[in-house]
């Protein structure tokens, strides 16, 4: 009997017959679920230093290249190049395992944030949150695409995917309210406590369709090697292409919302008290200006990047019923159409149009995460695909998150040289905003090749 499912938003109470290890619905909706919360978390510990940025560079007297390099280049570097033998023992060991120790190594240097005394410690810590965060989305991709039908991937990577916007949301909103409360160091403590939860429900809860009845992972003489998984991907221009459209667009979203709460302070400070001192004559709820930014970015960045992501991923199903070419399709449309609202929001001389402003091209910016991870998924055999998703991460963050923050922070030291803070970090996310024209580029390349180039 059909029904919607409310992880992947599609019609259907079963799996397609021969889908590897495809669940049925209700341990379907479970697993998606728990993935999603656990990527929630894996954001809100990543991008609550964000938030936390200005006054950690009060505090330890740190320059933009700094926070820029603290919050992105530190954190990618281990991310990225421990990605790929991380999902190379994926392809071949208990997935779910893995994700639970990577949750609890990752949560505890979260916590270990919060105790640094100057820049060299912080960003030893922040090394540490990306070796336990390298452990959760290629082995989660793969358990994915293993727990549901071809024909649902790119939903059902989307709902994970929506873990993005809304442990974004998370880190922004709590992160600014509790530092505003307690201080900056509280904020990364109250992040990485839940994790310990998390790792034991994910170890004892989550499927692993390879099991057999002893509980271990059956072998597998039929996984790759590594160089014919390089191979494989060496063979497929589509996924290139997509991964280059997918870096430059992490590129400029990391380095733009490494830098959002400090424009907005900068920018709008007296706007922000102004707002604050309103609602707090309104309602009684105390809110310095950044505890205001960062739950008004937070829930800016959370509510409408999700819609985006869901309904990118739903979308892009459709589109590629009807044409493979859709997952490359749907995120060029989008990002062409973002970069006008974005580059106005930027400009225009009040918060608060300026935010409402800023709720298109974030709902639009986020549409290419699940056509994108769909993609890669599609191109590659089964037991390639959390390499596939590896390697993609790989390219994304070192390129993305590795240089999004640290360029724009740059950027914004050069120009602030001249044009002062307020003025340099404007430009210096309005320039990046502009960059996101070569993206739609690149998919749109993809979208030449990726029909004849699908296998799975």
């Amino acid at each position: 009997m059909a029904a919607t499912d409310a992880a992947t938003g599609n019609t259907t109470d079963s799996p397609t017959p021969g889908a590897q290890g495809a669940l049925s619905k209700g341990p379907r909706k479970y697993a998606l679920t728990l993935l999603l919360v656990i990527y929630i978390f894996n954001f809100l510990d990543r991008q609550i230093v964000n938030i936390l940025a200005e006054p950690i560079k009060v505090d330890l007297g740190l320059a933009d290249w700094q926070i820029g390099a603290m919050s992105g280049l530190a954190f990618a570097v281990f991310y990225t190049f421990l990605g790929i033998p991380i999902a190379r023992l994926a392809e071949r060991r208990n997935r779910v395992t893995i994700i639970s120790a990577a949750v609890g190594v990752w949560s505890a240097f979260t916590v270990m944030c919060g105790l640094a005394g100057n820049f060299v410690q912080l960003l030893l810590a922040r090394i540490g949150v990306g070796i336990g965060e390298a452990g959760c989305t290629p082995p989660a991709h793969s358990l994915i695409s293993d727990y549901v039908p071809k024909e649902k991937r790119a939903s059902a990577l989307a709902f994970y995917s929506m873990g993005i916007p809304l442990g974004s949301l998370a880190g922004m909103a709590l992160g600014g309210m509790i530092a505003d409360a307690w201080g900056w160091r509280a904020a990364f403590f109250v992040a990485g406590a839940p994790g310990v939860i998390l790792a034991l429900l994910a170890f004892f809860t989550l499927p692993e369709p390879r099991k057999g009845k002893d509980r271990k992972v059956a072998a597998a003489p039929d996984v790759p090697t590594l160089m014919d998984a390089v191979r494989e991907l060496k063979s497929k221009t589509s996924f290139w292409w997509i991964a280059g459209g997918a870096a430059i667009t992490a590129m400029v979203s990391y380095g733009h919302i490494a830098f959002y709460g400090s424009f907005f302070l900068r920018n709008h400070g007296e706007g922000l008290a102004e707002i604050s001192a309103g609602l707090q004559a309104a309602t009684g709820i105390a809110l310095g200006p950044l505890g205001f930014i960062g739950l008004a970015l937070g829930l800016l960045v959370g509510v409408f990047g999700a819609m985006g992501t869901y309904f990118g991923g739903v979308m892009a199903d459709r589109a590629a019923r009807l044409d493979a070419r859709g997952y490359a399709l749907v995120p060029a449309i989008a990002t062409i159409a973002a970069i006008p609202p974005f580059i106005a929001a930027f400009l225009v001389p009040s918060v608060a149009l300026s935010l409402a402003i800023l709720i298109v091209p974030v709902f639009l910016g986020a549409i290419w995460y699940g056509p994108i991870f769909a993609s890669a998924q599609t191109l590659v055999q089964p037991r390639t695909r959390a390499t596939a998703s590896a390697v993609l991460l790989f390219v994304i963050n070192l390129i993305g998150l590795g240089l999004g923050p640290l360029s724009v922070g740059l950027t914004s030291d050069i120009l602030s040289a001249n044009m002062g803070e307020a003025e340099g970090i404007r430009w210096a996310i309005i320039i990046f905003g502009a960059v996101s024209g070569l993206a739609a580029l690149a998919f749109l390349m993809a979208a030449r090749t990726l029909r004849q180039e699908v296998v799975s």
